[in-house]
Order: C-alpha cells, then sequence, then structure tokens
C-alpha cells in the first residue's frame, strides 16, 4: 500500500503545517514495515493549539446541555457510519486482529459516548446545597489530553467525549505509535460541527509535546492514560501551576480463584482475558492466584489454554492474537519473560522468542508462569504482554493478602461458587475495580484505580464529574 502523508494536525478547525517538519514513521508491527509518516509536534505547536481553545472556551463553556447532548449524538451517527475505518487504522497502526478490532477496539467509540451522553441527559449542573447555598458545576477550561497505543480509541473516547459534555475545550495529544484513528476521530469532530478551537490535536511524543502540554500556564487539566513513570512525569510537570491532574495508569491485577469455582471455565477465561490485545490492556488479571488443593488442575487448564491460542495475522479473521506494538515493548516483555526463568518460576508454557514460523513482526508467545510468589520481579511489574503468572494460596486470608501485595490497585477479580464469600473478599481488595465470576462493567460505569494505577475515574458520570468545577454561590436575603 503507499505510503500516508499525515504529518498535518488539527487546529482551529483546520489542518495545519507543523512549526517545524518532524518527520515520524508509523510502523505496522505485524510486518514491521512503514505504513504512514506524521510529523512530532513542538512547543510552538502546542502554544498554538492551546491559544486556539483558550479563545473558543467562553463561548463554548456557555453551550446550554441539550445543544451539546445534540453535538453528541450527531458525533455518535457520524463515528457509527465510519467505524470500519478505526477498526482498519487501529489493526493496521497497533496490530490488533482484524476481529478484535471490528468487535472491540472501534465500538469503544460508540459504547462511551452512549455512557456519556446517559450521564449528561440526567445531569444536574446546579442545585440546592444541605445549607441553602446554590452549588454549580462548571466547566473546568482548557484541558491536555494525553492518549495510549493499547486502546487508542477506548481512552480517546473517554476524555474527548466527557470534556464535550462539560462544554471544555482541549488539546489532544495521541500516541505517536498510533496516531492515524486519532486523526479520524478529528475528521468525525469536525464533519459534527464541533465548533473551531473547541477540539485540537497535536501529534508528538512525551518529552516535548505531552510534557509541553503538562507545563502550559493556559491548560487548567491534565487527562493521561498509560505507564505509572508517564502519569508521574506529568504531574511533575503540572505542579508548578497547580492544574488538575486526572491519571489511569498501569495494573497488576490479581485473580483470584477459590476452589469451588469451576475451574474448568474461570482457569481458561482468566487466561485467555491476560491473553486478550496480546496482553496490552492494563487491567488484565495477569496474577492468577489458585487455592492450593486445585492449583495443579489450574496449571494444566492454563497450559492447556496457552497451547491451544493461536498467534497470526492481524489482516485475517480469527480468535488469533496479534504482534506486540513495537520493537522496543517487544525486547521489554522478553526481557521480563527472561527474568522470570532466571528467577525460578516454572515455565509451563510458551517463553521467549518469536513463535515457530514468525520472523517478521514483534509477535511472542503466549507465556504461563506456574509456581510464582509475590516478590519475583514478574508478579510486581508490569509486563503488558501475553504472560500469565499462577500463584498458589493456602486460605482466604492468605488469597487477600497476596492479591493487595501490589504498588498498582486498578482491578481485581475474584471467582468462587459462594457468592457471599466472594462478596466479602470483593469487599476487602484495594482495587478500584473487583469483578466476580467474570462479570464485565457496563458502558458508564468508572473506570480507574487505587495506589498507582492513577487518579480520578473516567466513563460515564464520573468521567463527566473529572471535567467540571465545583462553585459555591451564597446569597442571604
Amino acid at each position: 500500500m503507499a505510503l500516508l502523508d499525515r504529518r498535518k494536525f488539527y487546529i482551529d478547525g483546520a489542518w495545519v503545517d507543523p512549526a517545524t517538519p518532524n518527520d515520524f514513521a508509523v510502523i505496522n508491527p505485524a510486518t514491521e514495515q512503514e505504513v504512514a509518516v506524521i510529523s512530532l509536534g513542538s512547543q510552538s505547536d502546542v502554544d498554538r493549539a492551546v491559544a486556539a481553545a483558550r479563545a473558543a472556551f467562553d463561548d463554548f463553556s456557555q453551550w446550554s446541555v441539550d445543544d451539546r447532548i445534540a453535538l453528541l449524538e450527531r458525533i455518535r451517527a457520524i463515528y457509527k457510519r465510519r467505524m470500519s475505518e478505526f477498526a482498519e487504522a487501529i489493526t493496521l497502526e497497533m496490530g490488533a486482529p482484524k476481529r478484535l478490532s471490528i468487535n472491540s477496539q472501534a465500538p469503544v467509540g460508540i459504547g462511551h459516548l452512549d455512557g456519556v451522553l446517559a450521564a449528561l441527559k440526567s445531569f444536574e449542573f446546579e442545585g440546592a446545597y444541605l445549607n441553602g447555598d446554590t452549588i454549580r458545576r462548571e466547566p473546568i477550561g482548557v484541558c491536555g489530553l494525553i492518549t495510549p497505543w493499547n486502546w487508542p480509541m477506548n481512552q480517546i473516547a473517554l476524555k474527548v467525549l466527557p470534556a464535550l459534555a462539560a462544554g471544555c475545550t482541549m488539546v489532544l495529544k495521541p500516541s505517536e505509535l498510533t496516531p492515524l484513528d486519532a486523526m479520524l476521530y478529528a475528521e468525525v469532530l469536525d464533519e459534527a460541527g464541533v465548533p473551531e478551537g473547541v477540539f485540537n490535536l497535536v501529534n508528538g511524543n512525551g518529552p516535548d509535546v505531552g510534557s509541553a502540554l503538562s507545563r502550559h500556564p493556559q491548560v487548567d487539566l491534565m487527562s493521561f492514560t498509560g505507564s505509572t513513570r508517564g502519569g508521574s512525569a506529568v504531574a511533575a510537570d503540572a505542579a508548578a501551576t497547580i492544574k488538575k491532574v486526572a491519571l489511569e495508569l498501569g495494573g497488576k491485577s490479581p485473580n483470584i480463584v477459590f476452589a469451588d469455582a469451576d475451574l474448568d471455565v474461570a482457569v481458561p477465561r482468566g487466561v485467555r482475558h491476560v491473553f486478550q490485545n496480546t496482553g496490552q490492556s492494563c487491567n488484565a488479571p495477569t496474577r492468577m492466584l489458585v487455592e492450593s488443593s486445585v492449583y495443579d488442575r489450574a496449571v494444566e487448564l492454563a497450559r492447556e489454554t496457552a497451547e491451544a491460542q493461536e498467534v497470526g495475522d492481524p489482516q485475517k479473521d480469527g480468535k488469533h492474537i496479534g504482534p506486540l506494538v513495537s520493537q522496543m515493548h517487544w525486547d521489554k516483555v522478553q526481557g521480563l519473560i527472561q527474568q522470570g526463568i532466571d528467577e525460578g518460576a516454572r515455565l509451563v508454557a510458551g517463553g521467549t522468542g518469536k513463535p515457530d514460523g514468525m520472523n517478521a513482526g514483534y509477535f511472542v508467545k503466549p507465556t504461563v508462569f506456574a509456581d510464582v510468589t509475590n516478590d519475583m520481579t514478574i508478579a510486581q511489574e508490569e509486563i503488558f504482554g501475553p504472560v500469565i503468572c499462577l500463584i498458589p494460596f493456602e486460605g482466604e486470608e492468605e488469597a487477600i493478602r497476596i492479591a493487595n501485595d501490589t504498588p498498582y490497585g486498578l482491578a481485581a477479580q475474584v471467582q468462587s461458587g459462594d457468592e457471599a464469600r466472594a462478596k466479602r473478599v470483593a469487599d476487602r481488595l484495594r482495587a478500584g475495580m473487583v469483578h466476580i465470576n467474570g462479570a464485565d462493567m457496563d458502558w458508564g460505569s468508572p473506570f480507574g484505580g487505587y495506589k498507582m494505577s492513577g487518579l480520578g475515574r473516567e466513563g460515564g458520570r464520573y468521567g463527566l464529574e473529572e471535567f467540571l468545577e465545583v462553585k459555591l454561590i451564597s446569597c442571604r436575603s
């Protein structure tokens, strides 16, 4: 295919050239071939985009709720019409298999929009407080949005849509590894009639564009999704101007499997969840804690599931997983797999290197480690690949202790035939989201975590509130 030229930025309602050309190749991780060229932005580009957002804020912040609802509904209709283009872009730029892109990666742009719309339609922006004072919730201002490569549309939708719903203006910096879907989204917003300056897009890397946004004195909020290290950098850069910071970061989520669970369902489901998106999901349940009496059976089920997991061409239909996103990330995952071996974990399936016959592309073997102790590197660090660690436990108290023994606190899972115990354990887990027996969250539910997994929540009402300030109006007759 011809190389796509995507060097322009979307600023103040138009596609414009960067202040200084700085070409960057977008690589198809399945072929290691260049598929597009973008330009990496600079401080000057950020200044221009922030100025446009600041100029647009006074008018857009005064739009009525009905007008914002109508805008979101137009965005929904246009996105739905073009959704297949988003699926194709995500497969091309990050290697998500075709079926995953069509069924999961692209449709989130509709699901999260519906969650935001429902929240907006029921949200009370002004009301009387208990003591008779008036409380108003107002748009916070200009927002800097930094999104990752692993679920690119998911995070764009979770930031752009509530910002629009709140009446904020914004500058988006998508991952430079996966910019194509973000640029398509700019086209959708433009067609939907988002006013000039309300939404702006500048491509670039974290140290330059991301940092310039975070430090900018005219940016009122930074919303970042990515690594914990990246989130720490955003918070540090934002500190000097005392702006609000929302962070959705990493995870090392436990999946507690009790002996009374249906092992034949729970264990394969948990392993497949880790392997989905080639393990590149922050909420993946990568630590499977299994009650000792059924531990050997669980290890065997995990091995069988991993060995049955196919790895293949993302452009082909099927249940296979695709490559990792980049050479750098492949190297990191390989290093952590080797570290697991070196630290004494038992390799049950997979291991280092690429799957047989796959020479091009950043493909990795679906990997299972058993007899892992929670102090091992692979049990504490986020691998972000199709690698799962099985850890035995003796009883409920030990399971809870191991589950909470992590610097992260994004998600957790509990598998048990005893509903009361599952709920009791869920109540004691230090995580922002707990799933019992495979239950999943619905659109509009709050996504986010404790500890080093971040600050704030995304989705629905809770996501909308992140983009609002609280104003007290006290008036006594």
